[in-house]
């Protein structure tokens, strides 16, 4: 294992476990192993179609609240 992968995988060890069983289902899957479907909650669904919704609507986020974001996200 590089230094670099070493130190990902300490990193990613202080993060909450669905955090990090997301990771590793990304890892894995750029490794080329296949990963099970993801199944929806009821409340993920829900979410979803509201997000799709507001997508139709043409509803977006502006650049200035993404920049907002970015940048209390990196402070």
């Amino acid at each position: 294992m590089t230094k670099l992968l070493e130190h990902a995988v300490d990193s990613v060890r202080g993060l909450p476990p669905e955090v990090q069983d997301e990771l590793a289902r990304l890892l894995l899957q750029v490794a080329g192993e296949e990963q099970p479907v993801i199944l929806l909650t009821s409340e993920e669904r829900a979410d979803l179609a509201e997000a799709d919704a507001e997508i139709a609507r043409g509803e977006f986020a502006t650049d200035e609240l993404m920049r907002s974001i970015l940048t209390k996200r990196t402070v």
